[in-house]
């Protein structure tokens, strides 16, 4: 099975997760790490499992590397019917306004695109005192449990 995980980070922290998620899974999947300043809509192949992470930052915004991303969603409305993603969101219970809203922005913008989304959507809160590895690496094996089921 093909994964690719994305991440929208201002500190780093999602993507050394996603790189906790690759090391975790070890050589039993083909797995590629981007950064979502680097990927378009179009750039998502419908025969690979995407896997988001990504934190919130502001205002309950995406953060600054996952704007461009969010905007070509917003502006091409581009049709993803036929992929499949999971969702994995970085906040901090402080900000309760606004908390791990950034996945939920863009699992919200997935959907509206036509994607479907497996399994919950996984959130780590900053204010806990579990490292994000200790939530995000337990809902992976679940999401990937979920996936190769569907699969099956």
């Amino acid at each position: 099975m093909k994964l690719q995980f994305l991440f929208g980070t201002e500190t780093g922290n999602s993507e050394m997760l996603c790189e906790d998620m690759v090391a975790e899974l070890g050589s039993n999947f083909v797995c590629d790490i981007a950064n979502l300043a680097d990927v378009t809509p179009a750039d998502l192949d419908q025969s690979v499992f995407h896997i988001f992470v990504t934190s919130t930052y502001g205002n309950g915004d995406l953060p600054s590397q996952a704007v461009a991303f969010e905007t070509a969603m917003d502006q091409h409305a581009p049709d993803l019917s036929g992929l499949s993603f999971a969702i994995f969101g970085l906040g901090d219970q402080v900000f309760a306004e606004t908390f791990a809203h950034g996945s939920e922005r863009l699992a919200n913008l997935l959907k509206r695109a036509g994607a479907t989304m497996v399994g919950t959507r996984g959130i780590h809160d900053a204010s806990s005192v579990d490292m994000p590895e200790d939530i995000g690496l337990p809902w992976l094996e679940g999401i990937i449990a979920e996936v190769q089921a569907e699969a099956a």
